[in-house]
């Protein structure tokens, strides 16, 4: 079949469409969602978004439930030339306060139950409609979109323009978003669907959040472009896993998710006969549980590695070993080399240093950040990831640190210095440290290392219940420690080296 013209991502999953009667989506309730019905809802929704003003370039933000509609909205929103701006459900007034401020969206979708919650916020952001859409298509939304037609002529968009802005953050500073265009998208999921062999024949089991790079971009899209199916559940749920199994032939998921199926005693090698492949992404997954996975099931995780700046840069191979501790190869079209933090220049082989790559999945920059744009991402194209990697004599990559602090726990990103603000906000605290723990659940917890001041008390049950007022519940400490002062060197630089060796014990049974 030839490639579109238009290069719109939406474009090339319609082009791919030979069957309209063929299933897409599976829901938990066993519903049956065909690929001519999805892009006719989706149209429904480009046309209501159309009807409301938006033009290509604007954005579009999105804080809901995971849902077939939600996901059609998403596909809509790119449809009409929009751009989308996933919100993660769990965030609170005040940090959606910052994004909406940032982005400047035409259009905010949030769930009717926090409509009230977040009016204020969106009148200070200057949101033009502020619309909702719960878990069952219900909301302000739906009402206009039901009243549309379900035909819609894609929006033609060059591979350079905006797809998506997705927020990450640095150890310091303010969240930034990552500009992610229809040519970064696009590259990436056709890498992705040669290397892992994806096919129209597939069925995924997608049980991954839709509001960052692995749920929404690597499991929606690689199904999408390839004419499969996917079992689409709201949520990650170890029992559900187990009953969906059987139907399905792939599963993408974060190592709290392999953690949690081997918790089962029903996971067995039977339950897994139909599937083909199982990947692991989002944070780095320990060998135990890749060679007892193994060992109960016959097949071993393929990890791979990726970020919200690039999507996916590496991963272990189809054919051939797939090497636990290790995130394998570059992709193909991907240029990937290890260097000294200090000089910029190329390590050899078997030496530490940070990862840079460079090619058409590599983001266009961080929307109205220039100055961050150009610290991160060089004039020759290579993005420097921060991640400390080390390549072996076979050319295998592993991954050994991060030259910042970002804990990734059950593979969400959590920024040490954003908690910090919040607790050093406490008048009680005098100063905080937050590090990320080994957890054989999460893969890393939140751990808050707190020095109290003089004459003041708090405990840690009152320090993580007003931390949830203003954290997405993801980032509230797990633990709290409470020390006289925090250990510091010679440059008055805190060490969380040394605390996190300190601590690294504290998760060694899962609670």
């Amino acid at each position: 079949m030839p490639e579109p013209t238009n290069n719109n991502l939406i474009a090339h999953f319609v082009a791919n469409i030979d069957q309209p009667e063929k299933p897409s989506i599976y829901t938990k309730d066993d519903e049956v969602i065909s690929y001519g019905g999805l892009f006719s809802i989706a149209s429904k929704y480009a046309n209501a978004f159309v009807s409301l003003g938006v033009r290509p370039g604007d954005r579009i933000a999105v804080q809901i439930e995971k849902s077939p509609d939600a996901l059609c909205l998403y596909l809509g929103c790119l449809m009409c030339g929009g751009v989308y701006l996933p919100l993660n459900n769990a965030y609170t007034p005040v940090e959606v306060s910052y994004f909406l401020s940032d982005a400047e969206p035409h259009i905010f979708i949030s769930d009717p139950k926090d409509e009230a919650l977040l009016a204020d916020v969106c009148t200070k952001a200057s949101v033009v409609h502020q619309l909702t859409l719960d878990q069952k298509g219900k909301g302000s939304l739906a009402n206009i979109t039901n009243e549309q037609a379900g035909e819609f002529d894609i929006i033609h968009r060059e591979s350079g323009d905006l797809a998506a802005i997705l927020y990450t953050s640095g150890t310091t500073g303010r969240s930034k978003g990552a500009m992610l265009t229809h040519g970064n998208l696009l590259s990436n999921t056709q890498a992705l669907l040669d290397i892992w062999k994806i096919t129209a024949n597939d069925i995924l089991l997608h049980a991954l959040p839709i509001f960052h790079t692995h749920g929404l971009f690597v499991a929606t899209s690689t199904s999408l472009l390839s004419g499969g199916a996917m079992v689409f559940l709201p949520k990650f749920d170890a029992d559900e896993l187990i009953r969906q199994l059987p139907r399905c032939t792939t599963l993408m998921g974060v190592p709290t998710f392999y953690s949690r199926l081997l918790s089962k005693p029903e996971f067995d090698r039977d339950l897994v006969v139909n599937m083909r492949l199982f990947i692991s992404g989002s944070a780095p997954l320990s060998a135990d549980t890749h060679n007892e996975f193994s060992k109960r099931t016959g097949h071993a995780i393929l990890e791979r590695y990726g970020m919200t700046e690039t999507n996916m840069n590496t991963s272990n191979p189809y054919d051939g070993e797939r090497r636990a501790g290790t995130v394998g190869f570059p992709l193909p079209g991907v240029e990937l080399k290890i260097t000294n933090p200090e000089t910029a220049k190329e390590l050899p082989k078997g030496e530490t240093g940070i990862i840079e790559v460079r090619g058409p999945n590599v983001f266009a920059g961080y929307w109205r950040n220039a100055e961050k744009t150009a610290e991160e991402l060089r004039v020759d194209g290579f993005f420097i990831t921060g991640d400390m990697a080390r390549i072996d004599e076979d050319g295998y990559i592993s991954i050994v640190g991060r030259s910042k602090d970002l804990i990734i726990s059950g593979g969400l990103n959590i920024y040490p210095a954003e908690v910090e603000t919040v607790l050093d906000a406490m008048p009680e605290i005098a100063e905080s440290a937050i590090i990320g723990v080994p957890d054989p659940d999460f893969g890393e917890s939140v751990v808050a290392i707190i020095a109290r001041r003089e004459g003041k008390n708090i405990s840690q049950a009152e320090i993580i219940s007003e931390a949830r007022q203003l954290l997405a519940k993801f980032k509230v400490p797990k633990r709290v420690i409470f020390i006289d002062a925090l250990p510091r060197n010679t440059m008055g630089k805190i060490q969380k080296n040394q605390m996190r060796e300190e601590y690294k014990d504290l998760f060694q049974q899962i609670d």
